[in-house]
Protein backbone atom coordinates (compact mmCIF):
# COMPACT_ATOMS: atom_id res chain seq x y z
CA UNK A 1 0.00 0.00 0.00
CA UNK A 2 1.11 3.75 -0.83
CA UNK A 3 -1.39 5.42 2.27
CA UNK A 4 0.54 7.40 4.44
CA UNK A 5 -1.58 6.84 7.73
CA UNK A 6 -0.79 6.00 11.19
CA UNK A 7 -3.51 3.22 11.29
CA UNK A 8 -1.60 0.65 9.49
CA UNK A 9 1.63 1.40 10.98
CA UNK A 10 0.03 1.02 14.43
CA UNK A 11 -1.41 -2.82 13.28
CA UNK A 12 1.99 -3.30 12.17
CA UNK A 13 3.33 -2.47 15.98
CA UNK A 14 0.72 -4.81 16.83
CA UNK A 15 2.96 -7.92 16.55
CA UNK A 16 5.92 -6.25 17.82
CA UNK A 17 7.39 -7.14 21.23
CA UNK A 18 7.33 -3.49 22.90
CA UNK A 19 9.47 -4.90 26.30
CA UNK A 20 11.73 -1.76 24.39
CA UNK A 21 9.02 0.86 23.79
CA UNK A 22 8.39 3.47 26.87
CA UNK A 23 4.90 4.33 25.23
CA UNK A 24 2.99 7.30 26.45
CA UNK A 25 -0.52 8.76 25.69
CA UNK A 26 -0.52 12.96 25.09
CA UNK A 27 -3.45 15.19 24.83
CA UNK A 28 -3.46 18.60 23.90
CA UNK A 29 -6.16 20.25 25.93
CA UNK A 30 -7.70 23.41 24.56
CA UNK A 31 -9.16 23.95 27.97
CA UNK A 32 -11.65 27.41 27.32
CA UNK A 33 -9.76 27.99 23.89
CA UNK A 34 -8.84 31.11 25.02
CA UNK A 35 -5.34 33.35 24.12
CA UNK A 36 -2.43 32.28 26.07
CA UNK A 37 -4.23 28.98 27.58
CA UNK A 38 -3.74 25.48 26.87
CA UNK A 39 -1.95 22.42 28.06
CA UNK A 40 -0.03 19.07 26.92
CA UNK A 41 -0.79 16.26 29.01
CA UNK A 42 1.03 12.83 28.95
CA UNK A 43 -0.45 10.08 29.97
CA UNK A 44 0.51 6.53 30.94
CA UNK A 45 -0.32 4.38 27.93
CA UNK A 46 -3.45 2.69 30.43
CA UNK A 47 -4.58 6.02 30.36
CA UNK A 48 -3.68 6.64 34.45
CA UNK A 49 -0.68 8.97 35.62
CA UNK A 50 -1.40 12.23 34.19
CA UNK A 51 1.92 15.03 34.23
CA UNK A 52 1.36 18.34 32.96
CA UNK A 53 3.96 17.97 29.92
CA UNK A 54 4.10 21.27 28.33
CA UNK A 55 2.45 24.53 29.72
CA UNK A 56 4.54 27.65 28.16
CA UNK A 57 3.75 29.56 25.12
CA UNK A 58 0.21 27.75 24.00
CA UNK A 59 -2.60 29.42 23.51
CA UNK A 60 -5.44 27.18 22.03
CA UNK A 61 -2.87 24.27 20.85
CA UNK A 62 -3.89 22.24 18.16
CA UNK A 63 -1.79 19.00 17.36
CA UNK A 64 1.32 17.22 18.45
CA UNK A 65 3.97 16.45 16.12
CA UNK A 66 7.18 14.37 17.73
CA UNK A 67 10.74 15.10 16.21
CA UNK A 68 11.89 12.01 17.63
CA UNK A 69 15.47 12.38 15.25
CA UNK A 70 15.82 15.83 16.76
CA UNK A 71 14.81 15.16 20.56
CA UNK A 72 12.04 17.80 19.56
CA UNK A 73 7.93 18.14 19.55
CA UNK A 74 5.98 20.73 18.05
CA UNK A 75 2.40 21.93 18.64
CA UNK A 76 0.50 24.33 16.55
CA UNK A 77 -1.56 27.33 18.47
CA UNK A 78 -4.78 28.22 16.78
CA UNK A 79 -4.96 31.55 18.96
CA UNK A 80 -1.01 32.99 18.23
CA UNK A 81 -0.57 31.47 14.69
CA UNK A 82 2.51 30.09 16.15
CA UNK A 83 3.90 26.50 15.74
CA UNK A 84 6.07 26.48 19.03
CA UNK A 85 9.30 23.98 19.49
CA UNK A 86 10.07 22.29 22.79
CA UNK A 87 12.53 19.56 23.98
CA UNK A 88 10.76 16.52 23.33
CA UNK A 89 12.06 14.89 26.76
CA UNK A 90 11.16 17.48 29.44
CA UNK A 91 8.96 19.53 27.15
CA UNK A 92 11.10 22.63 27.89
CA UNK A 93 10.53 25.70 25.43
CA UNK A 94 13.27 25.86 22.79
CA UNK A 95 11.78 28.40 20.41
CA UNK A 96 9.19 28.86 17.47
CA UNK A 97 9.28 26.43 15.23
CA UNK A 98 7.08 28.63 12.24
CA UNK A 99 3.95 31.55 12.27
CA UNK A 100 1.43 30.47 10.22
CA UNK A 101 -0.87 33.37 9.15
CA UNK A 102 -3.85 31.46 8.83
CA UNK A 103 -3.72 29.56 12.14
CA UNK A 104 -2.52 26.76 12.31
CA UNK A 105 -5.03 23.22 13.13
CA UNK A 106 -3.88 19.66 11.85
CA UNK A 107 0.28 19.13 11.19
CA UNK A 108 1.43 15.89 9.55
CA UNK A 109 4.37 14.63 7.84
CA UNK A 110 3.70 13.62 4.66
CA UNK A 111 5.14 11.02 2.37
CA UNK A 112 7.77 13.18 1.15
CA UNK A 113 9.15 13.50 4.48
CA UNK A 114 7.82 17.55 4.69
CA UNK A 115 5.42 18.72 7.65
CA UNK A 116 2.36 19.74 5.95
CA UNK A 117 0.35 22.72 8.09
CA UNK A 118 -3.54 22.92 7.51
CA UNK A 119 -5.27 26.76 8.54
CA UNK A 120 -8.04 28.01 10.16
CA UNK A 121 -8.21 30.87 8.31
CA UNK A 122 -11.39 31.68 5.93
CA UNK A 123 -9.04 33.56 2.93
CA UNK A 124 -5.53 32.02 4.36
CA UNK A 125 -6.12 28.74 3.95
CA UNK A 126 -3.99 26.52 1.53
CA UNK A 127 -1.88 23.47 2.89
CA UNK A 128 1.75 24.65 3.54
CA UNK A 129 4.44 22.65 3.92
CA UNK A 130 7.68 22.69 5.48
CA UNK A 131 10.91 21.25 6.15
CA UNK A 132 11.38 19.42 9.39
CA UNK A 133 13.79 22.30 10.84
CA UNK A 134 10.55 24.90 10.02
CA UNK A 135 12.13 26.30 7.18
CA UNK A 136 9.24 27.24 4.57
CA UNK A 137 9.01 24.98 1.33
CA UNK A 138 5.57 26.47 -0.24
CA UNK A 139 1.49 26.56 -0.39
CA UNK A 140 1.23 22.82 -1.61
CA UNK A 141 -2.52 23.51 -3.04
CA UNK A 142 -4.08 25.51 -5.50
CA UNK A 143 -6.58 26.59 -4.02
CA UNK A 144 -7.50 26.93 0.11
CA UNK A 145 -10.40 24.96 2.42
CA UNK A 146 -11.77 27.50 4.87
CA UNK A 147 -11.45 26.05 8.26
CA UNK A 148 -9.29 23.45 7.75
CA UNK A 149 -9.70 20.86 10.78
CA UNK A 150 -8.32 17.63 9.37
CA UNK A 151 -5.77 16.09 6.99
CA UNK A 152 -4.71 12.67 5.56
CA UNK A 153 -3.78 10.95 2.19
CA UNK A 154 -5.19 7.92 0.23
CA UNK A 155 -3.39 4.73 -0.94
CA UNK A 156 -2.68 6.85 -4.01
CA UNK A 157 -0.65 9.72 -2.25
CA UNK A 158 -3.80 12.20 -2.97
CA UNK A 159 -4.24 14.63 -0.21
CA UNK A 160 -7.54 15.01 1.44
CA UNK A 161 -8.83 18.01 4.00
CA UNK A 162 -12.10 18.46 5.97
CA UNK A 163 -13.58 21.55 6.26
CA UNK A 164 -15.48 22.44 9.68
CA UNK A 165 -17.16 25.49 8.26
CA UNK A 166 -18.30 23.72 4.96
CA UNK A 167 -19.58 20.58 6.26
CA UNK A 168 -17.04 18.85 3.30
CA UNK A 169 -13.99 17.25 2.43
CA UNK A 170 -12.00 18.39 -0.55
CA UNK A 171 -9.40 16.11 -2.87
CA UNK A 172 -5.86 16.89 -4.17
CA UNK A 173 -3.68 15.25 -6.83
CA UNK A 174 -0.32 14.27 -5.43
CA UNK A 175 0.97 17.67 -7.07
CA UNK A 176 -1.52 19.56 -4.76
CA UNK A 177 -4.08 20.19 -7.65
CA UNK A 178 -7.66 20.22 -6.17
CA UNK A 179 -9.80 17.45 -7.92
CA UNK A 180 -13.04 18.77 -6.23
CA UNK A 181 -15.46 18.26 -3.58
CA UNK A 182 -14.93 14.30 -2.22
CA UNK A 183 -17.57 14.01 0.67
CA UNK A 184 -20.18 16.94 0.21
CA UNK A 185 -22.22 17.78 3.33
CA UNK A 186 -25.65 15.80 3.24
CA UNK A 187 -24.56 13.62 6.49
CA UNK A 188 -21.42 16.38 8.26
CA UNK A 189 -22.75 19.49 9.54
CA UNK A 190 -19.16 20.11 11.37
CA UNK A 191 -16.15 17.74 10.05
CA UNK A 192 -12.89 18.22 12.44
CA UNK A 193 -10.60 15.01 11.92
CA UNK A 194 -10.07 12.48 9.46
CA UNK A 195 -8.36 9.04 8.58
CA UNK A 196 -8.21 6.62 6.06
CA UNK A 197 -8.40 3.49 7.56
CA UNK A 198 -6.59 -0.16 6.07
CA UNK A 199 -9.95 -0.85 4.09
CA UNK A 200 -9.38 2.53 1.89
CA UNK A 201 -12.11 3.63 3.91
CA UNK A 202 -12.44 7.50 4.94
CA UNK A 203 -13.65 8.09 8.28
CA UNK A 204 -15.09 11.53 9.18
CA UNK A 205 -15.15 12.75 12.60
CA UNK A 206 -18.48 15.00 13.18
CA UNK A 207 -18.28 17.55 16.18
CA UNK A 208 -21.28 18.74 15.76
CA UNK A 209 -23.18 15.79 15.61
CA UNK A 210 -21.47 13.38 17.69
CA UNK A 211 -20.47 10.73 15.32
CA UNK A 212 -17.81 9.27 12.92
CA UNK A 213 -19.29 8.80 9.73
CA UNK A 214 -17.54 6.53 7.07
CA UNK A 215 -17.11 6.44 3.45
CA UNK A 216 -15.89 4.52 0.73
CA UNK A 217 -12.68 5.11 -1.75
CA UNK A 218 -14.83 6.61 -4.25
CA UNK A 219 -16.51 9.03 -1.72
CA UNK A 220 -19.69 7.53 -1.76
CA UNK A 221 -21.15 7.39 2.03
CA UNK A 222 -21.67 3.74 3.63
CA UNK A 223 -22.76 4.64 7.76
CA UNK A 224 -22.21 5.60 10.50
CA UNK A 225 -19.15 4.29 12.23
CA UNK A 226 -19.24 5.07 15.92
CA UNK A 227 -21.78 6.69 17.57
CA UNK A 228 -22.61 8.80 20.71
CA UNK A 229 -18.66 10.89 20.32
CA UNK A 230 -20.04 14.29 21.28
CA UNK A 231 -17.42 17.08 20.51
CA UNK A 232 -14.89 14.40 18.59
CA UNK A 233 -11.48 15.30 17.53
CA UNK A 234 -8.46 13.79 18.56
CA UNK A 235 -7.63 10.21 17.14
CA UNK A 236 -4.88 7.60 17.19
CA UNK A 237 -4.51 3.70 17.62
CA UNK A 238 -3.28 1.60 20.09
CA UNK A 239 -0.64 -1.12 19.00
CA UNK A 240 -2.96 -4.09 19.54
CA UNK A 241 -5.31 -1.68 16.50
CA UNK A 242 -7.81 -0.63 18.85
CA UNK A 243 -8.81 3.60 18.18
CA UNK A 244 -8.68 6.08 20.74
CA UNK A 245 -10.75 8.80 20.66
CA UNK A 246 -10.84 12.00 22.40
CA UNK A 247 -14.40 13.47 23.74
CA UNK A 248 -14.47 17.32 24.30
CA UNK A 249 -18.00 16.97 25.81
CA UNK A 250 -17.43 14.96 28.89
CA UNK A 251 -13.30 15.50 28.85
CA UNK A 252 -12.30 12.24 28.45
CA UNK A 253 -10.67 9.96 25.58
CA UNK A 254 -12.71 6.41 24.81
CA UNK A 255 -11.53 3.33 23.23
CA UNK A 256 -13.14 1.67 20.22
CA UNK A 257 -12.07 -1.94 18.75
CA UNK A 258 -11.37 -1.60 14.91
CA UNK A 259 -14.38 -1.91 14.01
CA UNK A 260 -16.04 0.77 15.65
CA UNK A 261 -17.33 -1.11 18.91
CA UNK A 262 -17.41 0.82 22.30
CA UNK A 263 -14.79 -0.91 24.70
CA UNK A 264 -14.44 1.62 27.38
CA UNK A 265 -12.61 4.88 28.57
CA UNK A 266 -8.69 5.34 28.38
CA UNK A 267 -8.61 8.48 30.22
CA UNK A 268 -11.44 8.88 32.73
CA UNK A 269 -13.69 12.29 32.16
CA UNK A 270 -11.14 15.28 33.84
CA UNK A 271 -8.52 12.86 34.86
CA UNK A 272 -5.44 15.81 35.07
CA UNK A 273 -7.59 18.61 34.71
CA UNK A 274 -8.60 17.50 30.92
CA UNK A 275 -11.02 20.03 30.01
CA UNK A 276 -11.11 19.90 25.96
CA UNK A 277 -9.12 17.17 24.69
CA UNK A 278 -7.77 17.82 20.84
CA UNK A 279 -5.09 16.05 19.62
CA UNK A 280 -4.52 12.66 20.91
CA UNK A 281 -1.47 11.26 20.40
CA UNK A 282 0.90 7.91 21.04
CA UNK A 283 4.36 8.42 21.13
CA UNK A 284 7.63 6.46 22.27
CA UNK A 285 9.51 8.04 24.61
CA UNK A 286 12.20 5.13 24.16
CA UNK A 287 13.60 6.87 21.33
CA UNK A 288 14.41 10.30 22.85
CA UNK A 289 17.21 10.92 25.81
CA UNK A 290 20.30 11.44 24.49
CA UNK A 291 21.72 14.87 24.33
CA UNK A 292 23.31 16.23 20.65
CA UNK A 293 26.18 15.56 21.40
CA UNK A 294 25.94 12.10 21.68
CA UNK A 295 23.85 11.50 18.46
CA UNK A 296 25.63 10.20 15.59
CA UNK A 297 24.39 10.38 11.59
CA UNK A 298 25.94 8.04 9.47
CA UNK A 299 25.38 4.65 7.16
CA UNK A 300 23.36 1.99 8.52
CA UNK A 301 21.93 0.53 5.29
CA UNK A 302 21.95 0.88 1.59
CA UNK A 303 20.51 2.27 -0.69
CA UNK A 304 19.02 5.33 0.94
CA UNK A 305 15.62 5.53 -1.46
CA UNK A 306 13.99 2.55 -2.46
CA UNK A 307 12.33 -0.32 -0.68
CA UNK A 308 14.86 -3.05 0.12
CA UNK A 309 17.94 -1.74 2.07
CA UNK A 310 21.02 -3.78 2.67
CA UNK A 311 22.44 -3.86 6.03
CA UNK A 312 25.96 -3.07 6.00
CA UNK A 313 28.34 -5.41 7.37
CA UNK A 314 30.01 -2.90 9.53
CA UNK A 315 26.95 -1.53 11.06
CA UNK A 316 26.02 -5.38 12.11
CA UNK A 317 29.16 -6.30 13.98
CA UNK A 318 28.95 -2.25 15.51
CA UNK A 319 25.50 -2.28 17.02
CA UNK A 320 24.06 -3.89 19.59
CA UNK A 321 20.69 -3.22 18.38
CA UNK A 322 18.65 -1.84 14.86
CA UNK A 323 15.37 -0.49 14.45
CA UNK A 324 13.12 1.04 12.44
CA UNK A 325 11.23 4.02 13.51
CA UNK A 326 8.14 6.22 11.59
CA UNK A 327 8.87 9.67 12.12
CA UNK A 328 6.57 10.02 14.96
CA UNK A 329 8.88 7.97 16.70
CA UNK A 330 6.72 4.98 16.80
CA UNK A 331 8.85 1.26 16.47
CA UNK A 332 7.91 -0.16 13.18
CA UNK A 333 10.55 -3.40 12.98
CA UNK A 334 13.40 -4.90 15.01
CA UNK A 335 16.08 -6.22 12.80
CA UNK A 336 17.70 -9.52 13.96
CA UNK A 337 21.55 -9.72 14.42
CA UNK A 338 21.30 -11.96 11.12
CA UNK A 339 19.13 -10.56 8.80
CA UNK A 340 20.76 -9.07 5.01
CA UNK A 341 18.24 -6.49 4.32
CA UNK A 342 15.15 -5.26 5.14
CA UNK A 343 11.79 -4.51 3.51
CA UNK A 344 9.69 -1.12 2.87
CA UNK A 345 6.96 -3.06 0.86
CA UNK A 346 4.85 -4.09 3.50
CA UNK A 347 4.90 -0.50 5.36
CA UNK A 348 3.91 3.03 3.47
CA UNK A 349 5.65 5.16 1.12
CA UNK A 350 7.77 7.71 3.44
CA UNK A 351 10.43 8.63 5.53
CA UNK A 352 11.78 6.67 8.29
CA UNK A 353 14.68 6.52 10.83
CA UNK A 354 17.11 3.42 10.91
CA UNK A 355 18.59 3.35 14.50
CA UNK A 356 21.42 1.66 15.63
CA UNK A 357 21.91 1.34 19.04
CA UNK A 358 26.13 0.45 20.93
CA UNK A 359 26.42 0.91 24.46
CA UNK A 360 24.08 3.63 24.72
CA UNK A 361 25.27 5.61 21.99
CA UNK A 362 22.43 6.20 18.97
CA UNK A 363 23.43 6.04 15.08
CA UNK A 364 20.35 7.44 13.12
CA UNK A 365 19.98 7.12 9.06
CA UNK A 366 17.21 8.68 7.55
CA UNK A 367 15.76 6.60 4.49
CA UNK A 368 12.72 7.00 1.97
CA UNK A 369 10.38 3.82 1.06
CA UNK A 370 9.46 4.81 -2.23
CA UNK A 371 7.73 1.76 -4.11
Amino acid sequence: MKIYQLLTLFLMCATLPLSAQDLKIYVSDAENFSANSGTIIQYDIDGTNPQDFIVDELSWPQDIVFLPNTNEVIISNLNSGRITKYNAVDGTYINDFATVAGGPTRMKIGPDGLLYVIQWSTTDNKVLRYELDGTFVDEFTDIGVPRSIGIDWDAGGNLYISSFGSGTVTSFDTSGNSTGIFVDNSELSGPTNIYFDDDGNLQVFDWNDGDVEQYDSTGAYIDTFITDVSQVEGVDFLPNGNIILGHGNDSSVKEYLPDGTFVGELISSGLGGLDQPNAVILFDRSTLGLEENEKVTSQIVSPSVGTVFNLLEAAKNRFDTIQIFNTSGRLIDTLSPKQQQWSGLRVTEGTYLVVGMSQGRKTTQKIVVKK
